[in-house]
């Protein structure tokens, strides 16, 4: 008999799941792929500081983020290449309504900016002061920008007329609006707007018109997960949460300190603009209204429910978009860990 209950004792204990605890005590690291939204500019630095420091380490992870080149981070996901992402939250709804029988859909598991960073910018000049002025102009962005992909929400938010779209690369999406081949473009404003001083024009000489106040309530960017990696791995989807959530309120307390750890991973980092980029992605949708009220990283489902019926009908989808199928909030840190905005 106690040879038996040995014998079942051990086998239950083989059966746990591997726990950072286990693998700190001898197992390896458990190996994860993570694709960022962007180059390594002062958003990466929430997922490099923590990588940098070896919190992912600490944890049992083995992690390598990576900079985004030619897929973004859901194709990069949804083709199994990598475990995690980061990636705007309407570009996931899409692709969950236009790919209902892909074998890998991203899940979202953590909201990382509560209202997107999309802005129309104008050049003063321009004569564009408000939202209606931009009836009959000529904006331009990437076909892919998350702002022009939700320009007819701003528009019906804000009785905007027609415009004429012109389409082209990201790196000259600035140099058309400074030299003036556009009216305005829409990007995400902590993108442009350095963009545009990089090219002589002073802030103060740019009319910003964000999306958030302009009655366009969309979540931004999420952390995604592979569902085969929340099937198999939930230990390591925790364990990498709540590292990254350590490293995040670091970044967010001392923003030198993680574009410091940015340097280090890319050397052709440049820190001081990357240090103003980082404050200003906190500014702008970090620590905005929506995340004080619904909680770091989390979000409402009735707010998630109408941005998928506005995202639908926005994106023309082939399908209705199943709100709840793109989100999983249940390895989300506890609240204390999570309490990460800058005091009131």
């Amino acid at each position: 008999m106690k040879k038996r209950r040995f014998l079942q004792s051990s086998l239950a204990l083989l059966a746990l799941p591997s726990t950072p605890a286990a693998r700190a005590a001898g197992q390896p690291p458990v190996p994860l792929k993570f694709q960022l939204d962007w180059r390594f500019e002062g958003p990466a630095a929430f997922f490099v500081h923590p990588e940098q420091k070896g919190y992912f380490k600490e944890a049992g992870l083995n992690v390598s983020v990576e900079a985004a080149s030619g897929a973004g981070a859901i194709q990069r996901v949804a083709s199994g290449t990598h475990d995690l992402g980061f990636a705007d939250l309407a570009a996931l709804m899409e692709f969950h309504a236009n790919n209902p029988d892909a074998p890998i859909k991203p899940v979202a598991i953590m909201v990382i900016y509560n209202t997107t960073p999309a802005s129309v910018m104008a050049l003063k000049k321009s004569g564009i002061t408000k939202a209606a002025d931009l009836t009959g102009r000529k904006l331009g962005a990437p076909i892919f920008d998350a702002g022009r992909r939700s320009f007819p929400l701003f528009a019906q938010a804000n009785g905007v007329g027609d415009v004429q779209w012109s389409t082209m690369d990201p790196p000259l999406r600035e140099t058309m609006l400074a030299r003036g081949d556009l009216d305005a473009v829409t990007g995400y404003t902590f993108t442009s707007l350095l963009n545009l001083e990089a090219r002589g024009i002073p802030r103060e000489n740019v009319v910003v018109l964000p999306y958030a106040t302009h009655g366009v309530q969309l979540y931004g960017n999420v952390i995604i997960a592979s569902p085969r990696l929340i099937a198999e791995k939930p230990e390591a989807v925790r364990a990498f949460l709540r590292a990254f959530a350590r490293g995040m309120k670091e970044a967010v307390a001392q923003p030198e300190a993680a574009i410091a750890s940015m340097k280090a991973k890319d050397g052709l980092v440049n820190v001081p603009l990357e240090v103003k980029r980082l404050k200003l992605t906190i500014e702008t949708a970090v620590d905005s209204a929506g995340a004080r009220a619904e909680g770091f990283g989390r979000l409402r489902p009735e707010r998630l429910q109408k941005m998928a019926e506005q995202v639908a009908k926005a994106y023309a989808t082939k399908n209705p978009i199943p709100a709840a199928a793109v989100w999983n909030g249940s390895f989300l840190p506890s609240a204390a860990e999570l309490d990460l905005l800058p005091r009131a």
